[in-house]
């Protein structure tokens, strides 16, 4: 074959391969991706995306559970970094332009823009910083376009050297979490005072159902469901108080700490700038740590706050669970009140109607309470200079003071306003009842007392027949002493006839939940702030209750005489 006709060999193989048609998938996929470098080498980026590199290792290393940031924590850092933003601008350490378009870029965000951004896993890498540097990215790309350039060039605004200046995630993301809690906290004592109030309407409305108490799920002394309902109102109301204050130690923050809390590359004018601008903005008492490293390495506030939160939902799921004992029936139940009807109950028997709210309003309970056991173990998580486990505390503190929220609105508004008693059955279990004996142990003895009412159970008689059988007491006091009424205030029934009783339904209405900050004195016998009970004089009248000093100065006054 002579030199000319031999086939030559391409220095590029590939060249030598046949054109063909271009792969239309690989066509889509080079423009759908762009190409961006970050410190472990290329990594493609959606082209559209605003987010950049480190968002898409994020997004590539933790598809753990399909929820991203909550909402909240999206919120509280854009504003964050756009206080940041304005403290560097006018520092001069931030070019006044670039921090300008930072700070329009975050409130586009904060008005609703690009939140579909925000796409890292609540589950991520320890203290949050993928969710940090999401912010930082979608924010130094907006802001790049607004002044003129393109997602991804990262020359005219940089996501770490402009946006995250001063910063560090160990000290955006606890500040961004307390933010958010605090922001959401209002409504959710709202919501707290809602339910409170409603039950305290039903506890007034309720004075006068007498109806047998109840402990150890057996039969007790009389109760009005007024006083039932005052305990109520009060346990949440007193909940509520408690959660308040513990979220008050929220309000101190460590940004400026950066990363370990000595405040390296932020300096105290950038902190008590970009405080004051956040506690401006968000009309909320924020200040500067007393001590950086205190809150840096510690999550005790959100473990405080978490742990009141979880005792609110305590109160709340015990009222719930009550309201479905004492709705049982509504034939063969206790059925001594009636839930509104909501939906039907059954899929296979008709007509039955459930308690469906108080059955939400339970599982929302459970839900809160291992929130806050996961907030107790990544809290107890922490090592040397810093906590970790931020994002984890972050989103069970959030989701469970969002759910919690919600069911105590639904919990007051298709439920508890709702409610209504049936007087005739408990009148019905009261007088049925063995434990209106109990009166009768300071006249016949508690032995005496014990042997009536076994008696009553066996045989099925009235206590009164019993004890008028036996000549125990006086027919014409029995009746005062056997007084369902009588027993649901202070003192031995029936020991004085001509004394004055307050009426249970006086006492009852004035039973008011918002007690628990303002105890009403005059109430004594049922304050929802759990004052003494009104004393006995040795001459047998009622004497309102007094602490210990009273009664000595009354002790020496009579031996003065």
């Amino acid at each position: 074959m002579s030199a000319e006709n031999r086939p030559r060999t391409p220095r590029n193989p590939a060249a030598a391969q046949p054109r063909t048609a271009a792969d239309p998938e690989q066509e889509h996929a080079r423009a759908a991706y762009r190409v961006e470098r970050d410190p472990l080498g290329d990594v493609r980026v959606p082209r559209d995306a605003y987010y950049g590199a480190q968002t898409q290792r994020a997004v590539e290393n933790f598809p753990i559970s399909g929820l991203r940031s909550p909402a909240e924590i999206v919120t509280a850092t854009v504003m964050i970094k756009r206080a940041a933003a304005r403290a560097n601008g006018a520092l001069g350490r931030l070019d006044r332009g670039v921090a300008g378009a930072i700070v329009a870029a975050a409130d586009e965000i904060l008005a609703g823009a690009l939140r579909d951004q925000f796409v890292v896993d609540v589950y991520q890498a320890g203290a949050g910083t993928s969710h940090n540097m999401n912010t930082n990215e979608v924010l130094a790309n907006r802001a790049a376009e607004l002044l003129g350039g393109a997602r991804g060039e990262y020359t005219r605004v940089h996501p770490n050297d402009h946006v995250n200046m001063g910063q560090s995630t160990n000290d955006v993301y606890p500040t961004a979490t307390r933010l958010a809690l605090l922001l959401m906290l209002p409504d959710l004592l709202e919501a707290a005072r809602e339910l409170a109030d409603a039950l305290g309407d039903k506890s007034r409305a309720f004075a006068r159902v007498l109806k047998t108490g109840r402990t150890h799920l057996q039969d007790a002394v009389p109760i009005t469901l007024g006083q039932e309902f005052s305990g109520y109102a009060a346990n949440v109301a007193h909940a509520a108080t408690e959660l308040e204050t513990n979220a008050s130690s929220l309000h101190e923050l460590n940004l400026g700490s950066t990363a370990v809390g000595t405040g390296l590359n932020a300096g105290e004018d950038f902190t008590s700038r970009a405080i004051s601008t956040l506690a401006r903005e968000t009309k909320l008492a924020v200040y500067a740590a007393r001590n950086r490293f205190r809150v840096t390495q510690s999550m005790g506030d959100a473990l405080a706050y978490s742990g009141a939160l979880r005792r609110l939902a305590v109160e709340v799921g015990k009222v719930a669970s009550d309201l479905r004992l004492l709705s049982m029936g509504p034939r063969a139940g206790i059925a001594e009140i009636q839930l509104p009807p909501v939906q039907p109950g059954s899929s296979i028997m008709p007509g039955k109607v459930n308690p469906s709210v108080p059955e939400m309003v339970n599982q929302v309970c459970f839900q809160v309470i291992g929130c806050d056991a996961a907030i107790l173990a990544a809290a107890d998580a922490g090592q040397l200079e810093l906590n970790v486990m931020m994002p984890v505390i972050a989103w069970n503190a959030l989701h469970a003071t969002a759910i919690l929220r919600q069911a105590m609105r639904v919990f007051a508004a298709r439920c508890v306003r709702g409610i209504e008693a049936d007087e005739d059955r408990c009148r019905e279990l009261l007088d049925r009842s063995t434990a209106v004996a109990t009166a009768l142990s300071p006249y016949i003895g508690y032995a005496a007392t014990a042997e009536i009412a076994k008696l009553s159970v066996e045989t099925g008689r009235p206590i009164r027949d019993l004890v008028l059988e036996r000549g125990l007491v006086p027919p014409d006091r029995l009746d005062e002493i056997l007084s369902p009424e009588a027993m649901t205030s202070p003192g031995v029934p029936g020991q004085d006839r001509h004394e004055t009783r307050t009426p249970t339904r006086a006492r009852d209405r004035g039973a008011d939940h918002r007690g628990t900050r303002r105890p009403r004195a005059a109430h004594a016998s049922v304050s929802a702030a759990g004052s003494r009970p009104a004393r006995r004089s040795g001459s047998g009248s009622v004497a309102a209750a007094r602490p210990d000093h009273g009664r000595a100065r009354d002790r020496r006054r009579q031996r003065g005489r």
